[in-house]
Protein backbone atom coordinates (compact mmCIF):
# COMPACT_ATOMS: atom_id res chain seq x y z
CA UNK A 1 0.00 0.00 0.00
CA UNK A 2 1.07 3.80 -0.73
CA UNK A 3 2.46 5.85 2.00
CA UNK A 4 2.08 8.84 0.60
CA UNK A 5 -0.97 10.35 -1.06
CA UNK A 6 -1.20 11.63 -4.51
CA UNK A 7 -1.06 15.27 -3.48
CA UNK A 8 1.80 14.78 -1.42
CA UNK A 9 3.53 13.04 -4.20
CA UNK A 10 2.99 15.73 -6.81
CA UNK A 11 4.02 18.27 -4.51
CA UNK A 12 7.45 16.28 -3.71
CA UNK A 13 7.34 16.58 -7.55
CA UNK A 14 7.05 20.43 -8.21
CA UNK A 15 9.34 20.49 -5.10
CA UNK A 16 12.40 19.09 -5.88
CA UNK A 17 11.80 19.30 -9.55
CA UNK A 18 13.65 16.00 -10.05
CA UNK A 19 11.94 12.48 -10.85
CA UNK A 20 15.46 10.08 -11.16
CA UNK A 21 14.44 7.29 -13.43
CA UNK A 22 16.43 4.12 -13.11
CA UNK A 23 15.76 0.35 -13.23
CA UNK A 24 18.55 -3.16 -12.89
CA UNK A 25 17.35 -6.63 -11.87
CA UNK A 26 20.57 -6.47 -9.17
CA UNK A 27 19.09 -5.71 -5.87
CA UNK A 28 21.83 -4.41 -4.21
CA UNK A 29 23.04 -2.76 -6.96
CA UNK A 30 19.53 -1.09 -6.78
CA UNK A 31 19.56 -0.42 -3.41
CA UNK A 32 23.24 1.52 -3.50
CA UNK A 33 21.88 3.52 -6.73
CA UNK A 34 18.76 4.45 -4.69
CA UNK A 35 20.93 6.02 -1.49
CA UNK A 36 23.06 7.83 -3.63
CA UNK A 37 20.27 9.59 -5.37
CA UNK A 38 18.73 10.20 -1.77
CA UNK A 39 21.98 11.75 -0.46
CA UNK A 40 22.11 13.58 -3.20
CA UNK A 41 18.74 15.38 -2.39
CA UNK A 42 16.40 13.44 -4.54
CA UNK A 43 13.27 12.44 -2.90
CA UNK A 44 11.59 10.73 -5.52
CA UNK A 45 12.53 7.29 -7.56
CA UNK A 46 10.80 5.96 -10.87
CA UNK A 47 11.61 2.33 -10.94
CA UNK A 48 11.37 1.32 -14.52
CA UNK A 49 10.47 -1.50 -14.50
CA UNK A 50 11.42 -3.68 -17.77
CA UNK A 51 12.51 -6.80 -16.93
CA UNK A 52 11.61 -10.36 -15.80
CA UNK A 53 10.95 -10.09 -11.79
CA UNK A 54 11.08 -6.71 -11.80
CA UNK A 55 8.34 -6.51 -8.66
CA UNK A 56 10.55 -8.22 -6.83
CA UNK A 57 13.28 -6.00 -6.70
CA UNK A 58 11.10 -3.54 -6.21
CA UNK A 59 9.26 -4.79 -3.66
CA UNK A 60 12.87 -5.10 -1.78
CA UNK A 61 13.92 -1.71 -3.16
CA UNK A 62 10.44 -0.24 -1.14
CA UNK A 63 11.16 -2.66 2.42
CA UNK A 64 14.89 -0.99 2.22
CA UNK A 65 13.31 2.24 1.31
CA UNK A 66 11.12 2.28 4.53
CA UNK A 67 13.79 1.26 6.92
CA UNK A 68 16.68 3.39 5.48
CA UNK A 69 15.80 6.41 3.49
CA UNK A 70 13.10 8.26 5.31
CA UNK A 71 10.83 10.34 3.08
CA UNK A 72 12.00 8.50 -0.05
CA UNK A 73 9.08 7.91 -2.25
CA UNK A 74 9.11 4.95 -4.60
CA UNK A 75 7.42 4.49 -7.39
CA UNK A 76 7.30 3.07 -10.81
CA UNK A 77 7.47 3.35 -14.56
CA UNK A 78 6.95 1.81 -17.69
CA UNK A 79 3.34 -0.06 -16.58
CA UNK A 80 1.48 -0.88 -19.46
CA UNK A 81 -1.91 -2.35 -17.95
CA UNK A 82 -4.14 -2.00 -14.94
CA UNK A 83 -2.61 -5.47 -13.86
CA UNK A 84 0.89 -4.34 -13.35
CA UNK A 85 -0.51 -1.37 -11.57
CA UNK A 86 -2.45 -3.36 -9.16
CA UNK A 87 0.61 -5.56 -8.53
CA UNK A 88 2.96 -2.90 -8.39
CA UNK A 89 0.67 -0.56 -5.60
CA UNK A 90 0.30 -3.43 -3.66
CA UNK A 91 3.90 -3.75 -3.25
CA UNK A 92 4.21 -0.39 -2.35
CA UNK A 93 4.21 2.31 -5.02
CA UNK A 94 3.34 5.75 -4.12
CA UNK A 95 3.02 6.59 -8.38
CA UNK A 96 2.76 4.63 -11.24
CA UNK A 97 4.25 6.33 -14.49
CA UNK A 98 3.08 4.71 -18.05
CA UNK A 99 4.42 5.28 -21.75
CA UNK A 100 0.68 5.55 -22.78
CA UNK A 101 -2.70 6.77 -21.57
CA UNK A 102 -4.43 3.96 -20.35
CA UNK A 103 -7.74 4.73 -18.71
CA UNK A 104 -8.05 0.77 -17.17
CA UNK A 105 -4.91 2.17 -15.07
CA UNK A 106 -6.38 5.64 -14.05
CA UNK A 107 -9.34 3.64 -12.62
CA UNK A 108 -7.02 1.30 -10.26
CA UNK A 109 -4.80 4.19 -9.49
CA UNK A 110 -7.59 6.72 -8.52
CA UNK A 111 -9.07 3.73 -6.56
CA UNK A 112 -6.39 4.27 -4.20
CA UNK A 113 -5.65 7.66 -4.50
CA UNK A 114 -1.95 6.76 -6.26
CA UNK A 115 -0.72 9.55 -8.16
CA UNK A 116 -0.19 8.05 -12.05
CA UNK A 117 1.23 9.68 -14.35
CA UNK A 118 0.30 8.85 -18.19
CA UNK A 119 2.96 9.68 -21.34
CA UNK A 120 0.75 12.16 -23.75
CA UNK A 121 1.97 13.44 -26.81
CA UNK A 122 -1.11 16.04 -28.04
CA UNK A 123 -3.33 18.84 -25.69
CA UNK A 124 -5.87 16.35 -26.84
CA UNK A 125 -4.37 13.24 -25.32
CA UNK A 126 -3.40 16.07 -21.95
CA UNK A 127 -6.74 17.27 -21.55
CA UNK A 128 -7.85 13.89 -21.57
CA UNK A 129 -5.46 12.21 -19.05
CA UNK A 130 -6.27 15.58 -16.87
CA UNK A 131 -10.32 14.67 -16.93
CA UNK A 132 -9.54 11.68 -16.04
CA UNK A 133 -7.98 12.88 -12.82
CA UNK A 134 -4.19 12.87 -13.81
CA UNK A 135 -2.11 15.93 -11.51
CA UNK A 136 1.20 15.84 -13.53
CA UNK A 137 1.48 14.43 -17.28
CA UNK A 138 4.34 12.66 -18.49
CA UNK A 139 5.48 14.20 -21.87
CA UNK A 140 6.87 11.73 -23.48
CA UNK A 141 9.45 11.04 -25.50
CA UNK A 142 10.63 14.89 -24.57
CA UNK A 143 12.88 15.13 -27.30
CA UNK A 144 10.66 14.91 -30.11
CA UNK A 145 8.53 17.66 -28.25
CA UNK A 146 10.65 19.58 -26.74
CA UNK A 147 10.54 22.89 -24.60
CA UNK A 148 8.12 24.79 -27.16
CA UNK A 149 5.37 22.06 -27.01
CA UNK A 150 5.48 22.73 -23.36
CA UNK A 151 4.82 26.65 -24.07
CA UNK A 152 2.00 25.95 -26.92
CA UNK A 153 0.26 24.07 -24.22
CA UNK A 154 0.18 26.11 -21.21
CA UNK A 155 -0.74 28.70 -23.18
CA UNK A 156 -4.30 27.73 -23.34
CA UNK A 157 -3.85 25.45 -20.44
CA UNK A 158 -1.61 27.40 -18.08
CA UNK A 159 -3.21 24.98 -15.49
CA UNK A 160 -1.45 21.91 -16.84
CA UNK A 161 1.63 20.43 -14.76
CA UNK A 162 3.71 18.30 -17.46
CA UNK A 163 6.93 16.78 -16.83
CA UNK A 164 9.41 15.90 -19.84
CA UNK A 165 10.90 12.62 -19.68
CA UNK A 166 13.45 11.80 -22.39
CA UNK A 167 15.67 14.83 -23.60
CA UNK A 168 16.44 15.90 -20.45
CA UNK A 169 20.00 17.06 -19.12
CA UNK A 170 22.15 17.87 -16.29
CA UNK A 171 22.82 20.88 -17.98
CA UNK A 172 21.93 24.59 -16.92
CA UNK A 173 21.10 25.19 -20.74
CA UNK A 174 18.85 22.16 -21.02
CA UNK A 175 17.07 22.70 -17.58
CA UNK A 176 16.71 26.22 -18.04
CA UNK A 177 14.73 25.82 -21.27
CA UNK A 178 12.40 23.54 -19.77
CA UNK A 179 11.65 24.93 -16.46
CA UNK A 180 11.89 28.58 -18.32
CA UNK A 181 8.72 26.73 -20.77
CA UNK A 182 6.79 26.09 -17.30
CA UNK A 183 7.47 22.51 -16.60
CA UNK A 184 6.66 21.06 -13.41
CA UNK A 185 9.60 18.67 -12.88
CA UNK A 186 11.49 16.90 -14.97
CA UNK A 187 12.52 12.83 -15.44
CA UNK A 188 15.84 11.77 -15.80
CA UNK A 189 17.74 8.54 -16.08
CA UNK A 190 20.69 7.60 -18.37
CA UNK A 191 21.95 10.80 -17.65
CA UNK A 192 22.34 10.62 -13.90
CA UNK A 193 23.23 7.22 -14.08
CA UNK A 194 27.09 7.23 -14.19
CA UNK A 195 29.04 4.48 -14.54
CA UNK A 196 32.88 3.56 -14.32
CA UNK A 197 35.32 2.91 -17.22
CA UNK A 198 34.53 -1.28 -16.32
CA UNK A 199 30.84 -0.60 -16.81
CA UNK A 200 29.58 -0.31 -13.19
CA UNK A 201 27.72 2.12 -11.36
CA UNK A 202 29.54 4.85 -9.71
CA UNK A 203 27.19 5.81 -6.41
CA UNK A 204 29.59 8.48 -5.56
CA UNK A 205 28.70 10.28 -9.26
CA UNK A 206 25.43 10.02 -9.25
CA UNK A 207 25.17 11.48 -5.95
CA UNK A 208 26.76 14.37 -7.45
CA UNK A 209 25.05 14.09 -10.62
CA UNK A 210 21.52 14.19 -8.86
CA UNK A 211 22.64 16.81 -6.17
CA UNK A 212 23.99 18.82 -9.38
CA UNK A 213 20.97 19.11 -10.90
CA UNK A 214 18.98 19.43 -7.87
CA UNK A 215 20.68 22.49 -6.96
CA UNK A 216 20.58 23.45 -11.29
CA UNK A 217 16.93 23.38 -10.92
CA UNK A 218 16.53 25.88 -7.61
CA UNK A 219 18.63 28.33 -9.66
CA UNK A 220 16.99 28.31 -12.77
CA UNK A 221 13.39 28.51 -11.00
CA UNK A 222 14.95 31.77 -9.26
Amino acid sequence: MAQYTRIEVAEVMKSTGLVPLFYNSDIEASKKVLKACYDGGARLLEFTARGDFAHEVFGELVKYAIKALPGMILGVGSVTDAAAASRFMALGANFIVTPVLREDIAIVCNRRKVLWSPGCGTLTEITRAEELGCEIVKLFPGDIYGPQFVKGVKAPQPWTNIMPTGGVSPTKENLEAWFSAGVTCVGMGSKLMAKDANGQFDYAKIEEKVKFSIDLIKEVRS
